[in-house]
């Protein structure tokens, strides 16, 4: 029977983080167990950005002024304690990410770059062009990879065993042989992120985001909190639903009804296309259901227009997003606008945290951390 110290359930950012913390007491057995293999986890799609408030742009924020904007975007709904401490260790881990090598795009001085991005009060947002998970999933895998964290790829766990209120292990398949396996674990880290996927017509989620990990925990008798917040990004492709990142947007995109108008101004005239998610993608919505779109039903839409930013900028900033516009709507953002419509992206609920320092559940040794945990710093 296999058993570790420590086991985590999914391979994206979060997942591969809490390894490569673990895999630092040397003394510890740690393994990753994945459905798929590390790099084409759902973090790889993440495209804009982390916010921390580096100051790197504006020497007036701070994570104070971060706190405040969270807890407003929350609708003041998020653990305000959880929020604080979030906002206050954000920088630190922007520099712990920095020293592993994750490849930040940069100012002209050198220092990480920081872009607009909705609900912050000034540039906050750390990026890597427009392919800022990618890079921070594989640097991350490189590294646990240097630790020695053993990884069960294409593994499928499906039950979580608990005696006690105490971890005890899994009941896992090995997808390529059909074999049923029992694992103990003393720890058992849930990383398996969010289920966006279930609002399948259109979606930013990779076809593996089905919530396996919550499901598990709640067969075992872990609640699960805030699972009506779900987030719809503003700009999916009109088609596909695939993310057009916020980055888009603060670079300085504009969003465009069918009267020529930056619609926006209506709704957040200070904010403008930079307001919370919430705000833009029910703002979208209504200029659609009151005829001030394009198309009909469910792929009527709104226009992203970014050609004023320039050819130089949009393949320097978002050469990804532009190359997903050509595949996959076959428009190019320097020539045309970008055909747009809110989209599921993330989940805001899931396995309830009792301690937001630690990321313990109510079972002793079963924890739960990224996409698929609830701390509730997001609200509503």
């Amino acid at each position: 029977m296999l058993s570790y110290d420590v086991l985590i359930v999914g391979a994206g950012g979060a997942g591969l983080m809490a390894a490569l913390e673990a895999s630092k007491a040397k003394d510890l057995r740690v393994a990753v167990i994945s459905k798929v293999y590390p790099t084409r986890s759902h973090t790889g799609a993440a495209q804009g950005g982390i916010n921390a408030a580096l100051a790197n742009v504006d020497p007036s924020d701070s994570p104070e002024v971060h706190t405040f904007d969270t807890v407003k975007g929350s609708d003041y709904l998020g653990d305000q304690d959880a929020i604080e401490f979030m906002c206050t260790e954000a920088p630190k881990r922007i520099y712990e990410l920095e020293h592993l090598g994750v490849p930040f795009s940069r100012l002209p001085d050198g220092r990480i770059a920081q872009r607009p991005f909705g609900g912050a009060g000034f540039p906050r947002t750390c990026y890597a062009a427009d392919k800022t998970g990618h890079v921070i999933l594989h640097t991350l895998y490189e590294q646990c990879l240097k630790n020695d964290v053993e990884f069960l790829n294409e593994w499928f766990v499906k039950e979580l065993i608990i005696d006690n209120n105490e971890a005890k292990g899994v009941i896992a398949i090995d997808i390529r042989s059909g074999e049923v396996h029992a694992i103990k674990a003393k720890a058992i880290i849930f990383a398996t992120g969010g289920y966006a996927r279930v609002y399948w017509v259109r979606n930013t989620n990779a076809i593996g985001s089905t919530g396996d990990g919550m499901a598990i925990c709640y067969r075992a008798g872990i609640p699960l909190k805030d699972m009506e917040f779900v987030q719809f990004h503003p700009t999916g492709l009109r088609s596909t639903g695939i993310l057009v990142t916020e980055g888009a947007r603060g670079e300085g995109g504009y969003l465009i009804n069918n009267k020529g108008e930056r619609f926006m101004a209506r709704y957040a005239p200070q904010k403008m296309e930079l307001a919370p998610r919430d705000l833009v993608a029910r703002s979208i919505e209504t200029e659609i259901l009151e005829g001030r779109g394009w198309g009909e039903g469910m792929m009527a839409y709104v226009h992203l227009d970014l050609r004023h930013l320039g050819a130089e900028k949009i393949k320097s900033r978002l050469p990804q997003i532009r190359q997903l516009c050509i595949d996959f709507e076959g428009v190019d953002p320097i020539e045309e606008p970008i055909p747009v419509r809110p989209t599921a992206h993330y989940s805001m609920g899931g396995i309830d945290v009792r301690d937001y320092k630690t990321s313990m559940t109510g079972v002793n040794g079963v924890f739960a951390v990224g996409e698929c945990a609830c701390v509730s710093v997001h609200g509503a």
